[in-house]
């Protein structure tokens, strides 16, 4: 069996545009539901939603087909957690709260089998397909996107210093911790919180490295398209449904 190749952690390589989905639900129905959708990538959260491990593996296996990548945003950046997340077969990590280069190391580290990191070693799991891919420990790091999560002034600080980690693929600005952190709890649209991420697309565009975003507002995905972010999120699953299901009985009751 050969070795999974990685759609999105090449497409973001060769400069190409990923828009995205963020996935809060913990369905797999709802997976299922948005695989053929035509995303480019499909975020499974377990920072800020119900989700654990075999969650995870269905939510990924209705995934299967679609034509999105599967990207798993970790709690934290735990390498107890990511040695889970991979060995239940993603091969695309956003990890939270990463301030500085050490961070963003320690989180590679922990995608990467020894001596290249600290992953430790099942031969029998999901992410090597139970051990049918021939030579798996050899071929899956290569294979492994990882994506780091600025959310705080000392994090901004340190921006290229993260970015310029070996082993960093993306890294993604995440606009409402970015606006608490800075003061302005709740108004991720404030606009020094406007201002700042700007900032930092104009700045990881200057290194060459992809920026990531989150936004439901198509106004504002599309100014940050137009800035050169990358991977962008355009909605999220409970959004969708809230804004729909609140649309259609307003329709009728409002």
């Amino acid at each position: 069996m050969d070795m999974p190749r990685n759609a999105f952690k090449h497409a973001l390589a060769q400069g190409r545009r990923q828009i995205g989905l963020w996935s809060s639900l913990g369905s797999n129905i709802a997976a299922e539901i948005l695989a053929p959708a035509g995303f480019d990538w499909i975020l499974l959260d377990m920072e800020h939603s119900s989700n654990e491990i075999p969650m995870l593996i269905q939510q990924m296996q209705a995934l299967t087909g679609g034509t999105a990548t599967a990207i798993v945003r970790p709690p934290w950046n735990d390498a107890v957690t990511i040695k889970r997340v991979l060995d239940a077969g993603a091969q695309s990590i956003l990890v939270p709260f990463v301030q500085n280069a050490a961070e963003a190391r320690a989180a590679v580290a922990a995608t990467r089998y020894p001596p290249h990191g600290i992953r430790g070693v099942a031969t029998g799991s999901r992410g090597g397909r139970y051990g049918r891919i021939d030579g798996y420990l050899g071929k899956a790091n290569a294979e492994m996107c990882v994506l780091v999560q600025i959310e705080t002034p000392m994090g901004i600080t340190n921006l290229e210093a993260i970015a310029s980690v070996e082993g960093v693929d993306g890294v993604f600005i995440g606009p409402s911790d970015l606006a608490a952190t800075h003061g302005h709890l709740g108004n991720p649209g404030h606009p020094d919180v406007d201002k700042l991420i700007f900032e930092a697309g104009a700045r990881l565009k200057k290194l060459g490295k992809p920026a990531g975003f989150l936004t439901p507002n198509e106004a504002l995905a599309r100014r940050v398209i137009e800035a050169g972010f990358l991977f962008v999120a355009v909605g999220s699953d409970n959004g969708l449904l809230v804004r729909s299901a609140d649309a259609l009985a307003n329709s009728f009751k409002g």
